[in-house]
């Protein structure tokens, strides 16, 4: 039976493998939870090759299977477990069981004596299943139970550690920062459906494009429903206001940073983007929102990445940056480019994740930057692919950033709403990106050791480490090349591919393309700029700078976390703890249950004290209740004779 027919067994295997070692691997040595974990998600992505190879023999044609009925209401409302496949699903299918697979592998080795050896590749494994499930979806439903997935899943890996107290602290702000934005989406959803009675994406789509556009200002019920979904990609994704978890999350393993924050989950947000470009496209004042906020972000994440100490804080914040030109890109019209930066974003940052991974294994678990330096000799292998990796983001010719973040760049330009200020502020945030990445491989690699080199005893990762290194690295280099006739003014085969789904880019003639190549050169331009800054300035060396001005607010983050804290958690847990539970719950709740059980005690205790056991004391109560009965009888009767004779 064709895989395309059962779109279902793509997710199932990593479902299976999550399972299966999640009850049975604590009692297995690692070579058989290896085997579980990298066999399912092995199997998972040849099925994804063998589901795209018969997309591309059938034509391309999307292809949609509804497999089981899960909720349905009279004959209108239906929500399916149904599936689909077009060109956008190939590109992410791709590149979550392609980028995970290696991941899997490289884990292999990161994680060999770590406790919890079976739990982490049973989360890992439940991870790819939701992700699957998300790109995968035909419908908002479906799409929001893989969205709420690898929530948990990220909660999960990011508290591995539990142990520690930092990596609780950060995994509990995943949690609770993404289900902010988790509320905006589902607003977004419940207005989708009030409008169309349907969170079909076909039966949404085909409506929304009979509609007239909003127009710029406009806030109608397709703008806003569009910034509620954005909401929630502001969240996963990792934006401005909503940033602030990702950073925290590199508490998680390496591999789990390079996975989860960085190739796959947290581009769950430009996906849903992507995937809705039909209601965007007629949301302008929203496609505006998500340009400025992708620009804003770019910029702001690439200015505190530039004095981060922490290797994989520098990756974290250069994580927010890209993802900003990936909205930037999104809310330019230029969904494909937005797309194309995606895929080549997971093959450098990956790279970049595992070979800071494969550092801080060299260096006995060390992760501070001024305490490394003058590696290059000893761990050739990982240094030669960070250098990749850092060469790639920072945009240089011909490796695969150069092609996507040259589009991005392109599409900002031309835009009609500020575009040259979205242009002029996204390549600033280019300079800064090459920049603080050369700075990163100064520290590291250059110099001289800044460490005891008798007690740090500096060796390479094992191959089941620097294999999945050299693999990225080429795809580093390769990815971009779909782009490359475009170049030289031939057919953008990526953007083609995806032209049937999320619609043709931005069409020039001669006089674009010669744009486009001025553009690509002051682009190079920049980031040239960046790398000699650096080179100048950590090539041999550098001392730790004191924390003072500038630098100071920078390293701190701009004190964003401390001003949330004075602003919301703080009075949060003010008004959680003096009027929800000293008020509310010790006063009004407790207080009431309380006090009827006090009045409850004094009436038993005063009845109590009536059973004395004097004989004429019940003689009287005897006597007393009897007048009692015979009044109550007897009354009407009194009542008639006393005033029934006046009347």
């Amino acid at each position: 039976m064709p895989i395309l027919e059962t779109l279902w067994i793509i997710p199932l295997l990593p479902l299976l493998g999550s399972a299966v070692n999640g009850i049975f691997g604590a009692k297995w040595p690692n070579k058989i939870v290896n085997l579980v974990a990298l066999g399912s998600t092995g199997l998972s992505f040849v099925c994804a090759i063998e589901a795209v190879r018969e997309f591309v023999a059938s034509g391309q044609q999307p292809f949609r299977k509804e497999f089981v009925d899960w909720m349905a209401a009279g004959t209108d409302f239906r929500i399916g477990l149904d599936l689909q496949f077009d060109q956008l699903t190939v590109v992410m299918v791709l590149v979550v069981t392609g980028v995970g697979f290696l991941i899997h592998i490289y884990s292999t080795g990161y994680m060999a004596h770590e406790g919890g050896y079976y739990r982490f590749f049973s989360y890992l494994n439940l991870f790819m299943f939701f992700m699957l499930i998300l790109v995968l979806a035909a419908n908002y439903v479906v799409l929001f139970v893989g969205w709420e997935g690898v929530g948990l899943c990220s909660y999960l890996l990011v508290g591995f550690y539990f142990l520690k107290q930092s990596a609780t602290n950060a995994g509990n702000k995943a949690f609770i920062v993404n289900r902010i934005g988790d509320f905006g989406f589902l607003l977004g959803m419940f207005l989708l459906f009030r409008t169309f009675h349907t969170l079909d994406f076909n039966g949404i789509f085909s409506q929304v494009s009979r509609l007239p556009a909003d127009t710029l200002g406009q806030f109608g019920t397709l703008t806003i429903a569009s910034l509620l979904l954005f909401v929630g990609a502001t969240g996963k994704s990792a934006q401005i206001p909503l940033y602030v978890w990702l950073p925290d999350a590199m508490e998680g393993p390496t591999p789990v940073s390079a996975l989860i924050h960085a190739a796959t989950m947290v581009t769950a947000g430009v996906y849903v983007v992507a995937r809705s470009h039909a209601l965007y496209t007629h949301a302008p004042t929203a496609m505006y929102v998500v340009a400025v906020i992708g620009c804003a972000t770019a910029f702001f994440a690439a200015t505190i990445g530039l004095v981060q100490s922490d290797i994989k804080k520098v990756l974290a914040y250069s994580t927010v940056s890209q993802l900003g030109y990936m909205f930037l890109a999104c809310g330019v019209g230029a969904f494909g480019a937005g797309i194309f930066h995606l895929m080549t974003h997971a093959f450098f940052k990956a790279l970049l994740f595992l070979s800071a991974g494969s550092v801080i294994h060299a260096m006995g678990g060390q992760q501070d930057m001024w305490q490394m330096g003058g590696l290059w000799s000893k761990i050739k292998v990982t240094a030669v692919c960070m250098l990749a990796g850092s060469i790639t983001i920072a945009g240089f010719p011909p490796f695969a950033a150069f092609f996507s973040k040259d589009a991005i760049l392109f599409a900002a330009y031309n835009h009609e709403n500020n575009g040259k200020i979205l242009y002029a502020i996204g390549l600033l945030a280019a300079v800064l990106t090459s920049f603080y990445m050369f700075r990163l491989m100064g520290l590291t690699f250059w110099g001289q050791p800044r460490f005891d080199e008798h007690h740090v005893h500096v060796h390479e990762s094992p191959k089941n480490m620097t294999v999945p290194l050299m693999v990225l690295a080429v795809l580093s280099l390769v990815g971009g090349w779909f782009a490359l006739p475009a170049f030289w003014g031939g057919p953008n085969y990526f953007a083609d591919f995806l032209g049937p789904i999320l619609g043709g880019e931005m069409v020039g003639g001669e006089e674009a393309h010669r744009l486009e190549l001025i553009l690509s050169g002051v682009a190079v331009a920049a980031a040239t700029a960046g790398l000699v800054v650096a080179w100048r300035m950590y090539s041999k060396g550098a001392q730790r700078p004191k924390l003072e001005g500038a630098y100071k607010v920078l390293y701190n983050k701009y004190y964003v976390d401390e001003l949330y804290h004075a602003v919301v958690v703080g009075p949060l847990i003010w008004l959680s703890r003096n009027v929800l539970w000293k008020v509310m719950d010790e006063g009004i709740i407790d207080g009431a249950v309380n006090g009827i059980a006090s009045v409850s005690s004094a009436i038993g205790d005063t009845v109590r004290h009536t059973q004395s056991g004097n004989t004429r004391s019940y003689a009287v109560w005897v006597l007393i209740g009897a007048l009692l009965v015979f009044a109550i009888i007897f009354w009407p009767i009194l009542h008639l004779a006393l005033f029934g004779v006046v009347r």
